[in-house]
């Protein structure tokens, strides 16, 4: 049995930036989109559950008011 090393990980979203989760607040939410339109999950930016959740409302109510896009081939 191979065993390998586990990262530990880390979330750049601490306690006071998850008050500041909105969706008025593009700069965060960019930090959480790929420079495609994707949203980055869970496992890859370490944000606990409810967050990552609430970070998916935010992200998908500021696509719906155009202020972030759905995908990269409608910013050309």
């Amino acid at each position: 049995m191979a065993s390998y090393f586990r990262r530990k990980k880390f979330t750049s979203l601490d306690t006071s930036k998850a008050s500041e989760i909105d969706y008025k607040n593009l700069r965060i939410l960019k930090e959480y989109v790929t420079e495609s339109g994707r949203m980055v999950p869970r496992r890859i930016t370490g944000v606990a559950a409810g967050e990552q959740r609430r970070l998916t409302r935010e992200i998908k109510r500021a696509r719906f008011l155009a202020l972030l896009e759905y995908c990269d081939t409608h910013a050309a």
